[in-house]
């Protein structure tokens, strides 16, 4: 079947636990969330502004 896939970490349970740690801590678990995130603060401190 096309789009099928088989998943390790989903099926033991990893993707879930690392979503549930970055909704409580508020930080990313990826390499492109952590990437915006720090842009984000570095572009707030040189302007000023907060961003949500």
């Amino acid at each position: 079947m096309k789009g099928l896939s088989f998943s390790l970490k989903r099926a033991v349970g990893i993707s879930g636990f690392k979503t549930k740690v970055a909704r409580k801590t508020g930080i990313p678990t990826t390499k492109q969330g952590l990437e915006r995130k720090i842009g984000q603060a570095v572009i707030s401190s040189i302007t000023g502004k907060k961003h949500k």
